[in-house]
């Protein structure tokens, strides 16, 4: 196995940060138990615009020039919702690369609030 490409200290540094709605457990609001609570959490990740060959070949859909590319440190699962510089996403898509780096890879599908 390869020894593991990591990229945590970049990203840090150059990466914006972001915020992502992470679903947790439950908790109470206002003294009401509610159960899937969206905890908003400040994240760092490097977001880019997506490529020609991504934007003419996906196999879940057609993208848009609004839909980004997220490169972070941070584990999030299908269907976090996230805001970047006032705009809304959801991430939809994730590339597994585990076995060569600590960077996770996703799709950050442009949403209105």
């Amino acid at each position: 196995m390869p020894e593991l490409m990591i990229f945590k200290e970049v990203i840090d540094q150059q990466g914006v940060p972001f915020i992502a709605h992470i679903k947790g457990k439950g908790g109470y609001v206002d003294g009401e138990w509610i159960s899937d609570v969206e905890v908003p959490t400040e994240t760092v990740g490097i977001i880019l615009p997506l490529t020609e060959d991504i934007l003419n070949f996906a196999e879940n859909g057609t993208y848009t020039t609004r839909e980004k590319k997220l490169l972070t440190t941070t584990s999030l699962a299908e269907g976090t919702r996230c805001e970047y510089k006032g705009e809304f996403y959801t991430i939809e898509a994730f590339k597994d690369f585990s076995d060569y780096t600590d960077v996770f890879i996703y799709v950050m599908r442009w949403r209105k609030k």
